[in-house]
């Protein structure tokens, strides 16, 4: 399925062709990355955790590959909307929530470092990627369940 109006040339003709299951490569390209998100995201905690241990509050600081990683979501998730606009704006709200939910988990880190308690998991932001990762193997893997699931249905 080629898109209707190509706003960025290559970029629409590469992503919006289809891969396998008849599905856009963009989505594939998009789970891929949420996938990564969730390894950027370990580094990260893994990373605040030993910067408390060296230095205090002051010493944590953000990763940059999560940095990349989130940048990355944003931008492919708008590329997708322009190229299957249903999913992309379900898609974009997702990616914005999840990025907007580790901005807020960064700053209670720094908090509970100044406060000298523990450092707890970004719970927050793994459950909107979690819910994240759901809509993206939806989006990308629901043609290998597509038979039996329309034969129930």
């Amino acid at each position: 399925m080629q898109p209707d109006v190509i706003l960025f040339g290559p970029l629409d003709t590469v992503f919006g062709s289809e891969g396998p299951g008849g599905v856009l490569v963009i989505e594939y390209v998009l789970l891929a990355l949420v996938l990564a998100n969730f390894g950027t995201r370990l580094l990260a905690h893994r990373r605040h955790e030993s910067q408390y241990e060296e230095g205090g509050a002051e010493e944590i600081t953000r990763h940059p590959a999560h940095v990349a990683s989130n940048v990355l979501l944003i931008l492919t998730s708008f590329l997708y909307m322009t190229i299957a606009h249903h999913g992309g704006m379900v898609m974009s709200v997702l990616v914005l929530g999840a990025v907007i939910t580790d901005f807020f988990e960064f700053e209670s880190r720094k908090v509970e470092a100044r406060r000298d308690i523990p450092l707890e998991r970004p719970k927050g932001a793994i459950a909107a990627v979690v819910l994240l990762a759901m809509y993206a193997g939806y989006q990308a893997l629901f043609w290998v369940i597509k038979g039996p699931w329309s034969a129930v249905i």
